[in-house]
Parts: C-alpha cells; sequence; structure tokens
C-alpha cells in the first residue's frame, strides 16, 4: 500500500470511528426499541419548560432567565422576571401556563427569593443529619415563591407574588420547586423543607408539603386544614423532604409526585388531601450521615410511598406519556433522573406500579415534557445543558 493509500485508510476509518460514536451518542436503547436523541438547544441550568397554545416552548433556565424555543432557535431572555437567590439548589425553577392562557396569557414561575432585609452576622446551624451535604457557608435568608404575570410579547407583566415559603430559613437546599395544575383549576405547588427535616410534621409551616391554592392565591374552601387552629389553609398533604417531580394521572385526577430520599429512599407517591407521606420520621432510606431512620412499616398511621428506589435515582420532572409516537409507553410515568442519569419509566398496574425500565441518557436529567407530536423532549441539567428530543429511531428493514 502506498503511502497516500495508507494515509486515504487511516483517515476512513478514523472518520467511520467518528461517526459510529457520534451515531451512539445520539441513540439509546429501549424495550421499545432504539431511540434518537436529537440535541435542539444549549441551556444554562435548565430547569423547568411548559408549552404556550401557540406551539413555542417556555423554559426557564436556574441563574433567573426564561425564555421561548420555536423554529430551532432559542429567544433572547424575557423581561420583567424577579430577581432569584441563584445558588445551589436555588434560583429559578419551574414555569408553568395558566389552563385559560389563551384568554388571560398567565404565567406562574418559581423562584428562590431573598428575604428584603438580611439578619447580620448570621449563621447556619450544623445539623448533623446531613453530613457532607452540608454547607456552613450560605448565609442567605431566602425561601420559596410563586408568582403570576401577563406573558405580553418578550415580557412578563404584573408580576404578583402569590405564594411564599413560610418561615424563609438560612442557606440551605430543598426548595421543591414544582406546580401542576388539578383538573379542576386549582394550583399545586411542591414545596420542600429546606433540609430543615422537622418543619415536614409541622402544619403551622408550609414547608415539607404539598401546597393547594386557587390560581389568584387565594385558599380553596375544601382544602383540609382550613378550619384547623394552628394549621396553614393552604397544606393540603404533609411529611414531605423535596419533591422534585408531579403530575396528574389521567384515569384517577390525582396528582402523584416523586420526591428524593436522604442515603436512599427516593419516593413515587399518590397524594391524597390530608395524608402524612412520612418525613422525616419514616424513610426507606439512612441519613447521609448512615444514622438510621424507621422504615413505613414502623408506624402505620403514615401513608407508604407507591414506589421507592434503593440506590436513588435522584427524580426531578414527571409525567404522563399520553402520545402515539412511542406506544409502549402510553399511560407510564416517565421521570427525569439525575443521579441515575437516565428516563426512568413506570408503569401503573391498578392501585399499584414498578419501574419498567430505564433509558441511559448518560446525563442529568432535570425535566421532561410531551411534545404535541408524541415526540419526548428532555432538559439535561446543568451549566452545559441541552434541550433534547426523542423519537424512535428507523431501523433496516
Amino acid at each position: 500500500m502506498t503511502p497516500i493509500a495508507r494515509a486515504a485508510a487511516v483517515a476512513a476509518t478514523v472518520l467511520a470511528t467518528a461517526l459510529a460514536a457520534r451515531t451512539d451518542a445520539a441513540t439509546v436503547n429501549s424495550k421499545a426499541g432504539p431511540v434518537n436523541v436529537e440535541s435542539l438547544a444549549k441551556l444554562d441550568n435548565p430547569w423547568g419548560m411548559t408549552f404556550l397554545p401557540d406551539g413555542r416552548l417556555l423554559i426557564s433556565e436556574k441563574p433567573g432567565r426564561l425564555r421561548t424555543f420555536a423554529d430551532g432557535k432559542l429567544s433572547d431572555p424575557i423581561g420583567g422576571v424577579p430577581k432569584v437567590a441563584y445558588r445551589g439548589q436555588g434560583g429559578l425553577l419551574d414555569v408553568e401556563i395558566d389552563p385559560k392562557f389563551a384568554q388571560n396569557q398567565l404565567v406562574y414561575i418559581y423562584y428562590s427569593e431573598p428575604a428584603e432585609q438580611q439578619p447580620p452576622n448570621a449563621k447556619d446551624t450544623v445539623d448533623q443529619r446531613l453530613g457532607a451535604n452540608f454547607r456552613p457557608d450560605d448565609s442567605q435568608l431566602k425561601g420559596g415563591a410563586v408568582a403570576r404575570a401577563k406573558l405580553e410579547g418578550n415580557e412578563l407583566r404584573d408580576l404578583k407574588v402569590i405564594w411564599r415559603q413560610v418561615p424563609k430559613t438560612l442557606g440551605r437546599g430543598h426548595f421543591g420547586g414544582r406546580l401542576v395544575f388539578a383538573p379542576d383549576g386549582k394550583l399545586f405547588i411542591l414545596s420542600g423543607e429546606r433540609q430543615r427535616f422537622e418543619p415536614a410534621q409541622d402544619l403551622s409551616t408550609n414547608l415539607g408539603k404539598v401546597v393547594r391554592i386557587n390560581p389568584d392565591g387565594s385558599i380553596p374552601n375544601d382544602n383540609p386544614f382550613v378550619n384547623q387552629p394552628n394549621a396553614r389553609p393552604d397544606v393540603y398533604c404533609y411529611g414531605d423532604r423535596n419533591p422534585l417531580g408531579g403530575a396528574i394521572y389521567p384515569r384517577t385526577g390525582k396528582l402523584w409526585l416523586n420526591e428524593m430520599g436522604p442515603k436512599g429512599g427516593d419516593e413515587l407517591n399518590v397524594i391524597e388531601a390530608g395524608k402524612n407521606y412520612g418525613w422525616p420520621l419514616v424513610c426507606e432510606g439512612t441519613h447521609y450521615n448512615d444514622a438510621p431512620i424507621p422504615k413505613h412499616s414502623s408506624k402505620p398511621d403514615v401513608t407508604p410511598p407507591l414506589v421507592f428506589w434503593n440506590p436513588v435515582i435522584s427524580p426531578s420532572g414527571m409525567i404522563f406519556y399520553n402520545g402515539s409516537m412511542f406506544p409502549a409507553w402510553k399511560g407510564c410515568a416517565m421521570i427525569g433522573g439525575l443521579s441515575s442519569r437516565a428516563l426512568v419509566i413506570v408503569r401503573p398496574n391498578g392501585d399499584r406500579a414498578a419501574e419498567d425500565e430505564r433509558l441511559d441518557m448518560r446525563m442529568r436529567i432535570r425535566d421532561v415534557i410531551e411534545a404535541p407530536d408524541g415526540a419526548i423532549l428532555v432538559l439535561s441539567d446543568g451549566n452545559n445543558g441541552e434541550l433534547l428530543r426523542l423519537t424512535p429511531a428507523k431501523t433496516a428493514q
């Protein structure tokens, strides 16, 4: 072989290897067959997304930016977004539109909000249960907040805060942050316990709770603790740790949510009014410092999870798939996995459910949504995040 022929052969081999690697990176295997993964846009710490009626996709970025995606392009940041406490798990989190958006153009955002007055020389207190996850260097007083505003052009206008976590706390994470509208038009807010543990069992605070409000921030009369002394009327259920994903199960109209466990014990729960889901009294995992936690079976008056995971998957955004592009997954819950770097498929079966499979995405998956054509869109996590489109791969006949 001549030197030129040898060089050409080497170049062809290199090119073939590169193409094979690229093809492999853009395809994941599943029980439903190979799935193409197409990158649509690059994003900085994307967190939540929702479709507008005109087909544009509204996407939040944790540093405090809201953008739309359409026709292959990201918009400039939308104006009018409030100041967010962007650090660690905090920032601009979920975004949702009003069920009557076509008439009122209302958009809802969940974000971590700094207190107007910061205490001088504040210092967080060590909690041994957090182990190495305790960060003593964040002394900002902050909490989750939900605001709504009109989306006019590329601007949020008439923004109004309709709900806040009470109380604001120093540092730490566990804001929760998902927004889910129920079929009756009420708004569920998934509120984390701010890594403070005990508030999840305290009905005088809305930390570690599922909250239910009217879209204007007022309290529904049929909330379970409306007339109970020393209980917040916005609380719908309690005993939650850090719920990061939720969706309405179409067959029942009930809210299903997932929440992160500590060292083990991630959960998928079916939410019922007034129920106690156990945190931090019970869990299927242990604390980060390996201190044991009683299991759900030890406390029959709390509601056990429908599914739990050991090792953890670190669940985030979720949907129930209803499209025709992936018929094998119709009716299944799809959950973004952070530490599992996967899209986790859970199949309901009557009043039970179990993980059916997981797509190895090789990246942290923050959120998932079904596109109008039945494709699956996911957001990968981090400052090099992406908007990805999943479609069935065509196989050779």
